[in-house]
């Protein structure tokens, strides 16, 4: 059983495989195929770069009667999503950026850095709902591995993030609470959601 399940598993990735990928790897030498390959201990092994591939259990996606139930949800998901990626993006960036820079000139990038986003996503995210922002926090924090509050208190300080933090809390925000979806069911939705958008069952 555990060899054919592996035999499966091969076979899927091999099909991955888009075609014009294999062919621009590979090439045609008139009706030959090359194939880059390796020598190992005296064996000649082919070489076949495979694009990543995720493998979810069916469980971890939405089944028809909680896609009809869940629209709303879905909607939300659909429209943070993306900007939780590019917050991803961004703080990798940032990282990038930072690393070695004297404390005064991290400051200085960082403040340039936040007026330029305020400036491209003020628009869109005044726009968004508060259920969306609810939604917007919790992907956030999917992607980065950090709820909003660390990521303000890493990049800006400890006062400026319990700042907003007191006055998204008027509103009904936690910006400490994190993205748990194995013990809140909430937040399990949220994650299967995404994960159906991500592989494109939604």
């Amino acid at each position: 059983m555990k060899r054919l399940t592996t035999y499966t598993i091969l076979a899927m990735l091999c099909l991955a495989i888009p075609e014009t990928r294999l062919q621009a790897q590979t090439g045609y030498a008139g009706n030959h195929l090359l194939i880059t390959a390796t020598i190992q201990d005296g064996d000649t092994v082919p070489i076949f770069h495979l694009e990543p591939v995720t493998i979810v259990t069916k469980w971890a996606l939405l089944t028809d009667k909680e896609i009809k139930k869940n629209q709303k949800l879905i909607r939300n998901v659909r429209k943070t999503l993306p900007y939780a990626k590019e917050a991803r993006r961004r703080l990798q960036e940032i990282e990038k950026e930072m690393a070695g820079l004297p404390p005064k000139q991290r400051k200085a990038y960082i403040k340039q850095y936040e007026e330029e986003m305020l400036a491209e996503f003020t628009a869109d995210l005044e726009g968004m709902t508060f259920s969306q922002g609810k939604v917007l926090l919790k992907l956030v924090d999917r992607e980065t591995g950090n709820n909003s509050y660390t990521l303000v208190a890493d990049l800006r300080g400890k006062v400026r993030a319990t700042f907003y933090n007191t006055f998204a809390r008027m509103f009904g925000f936690n910006m400490k609470e994190r993205f748990d979806p194995r013990r809140n069911k909430e937040d399990n939705l949220i994650d299967r959601i995404a994960r159906s958008i991500e592989l494109g069952k939604l």
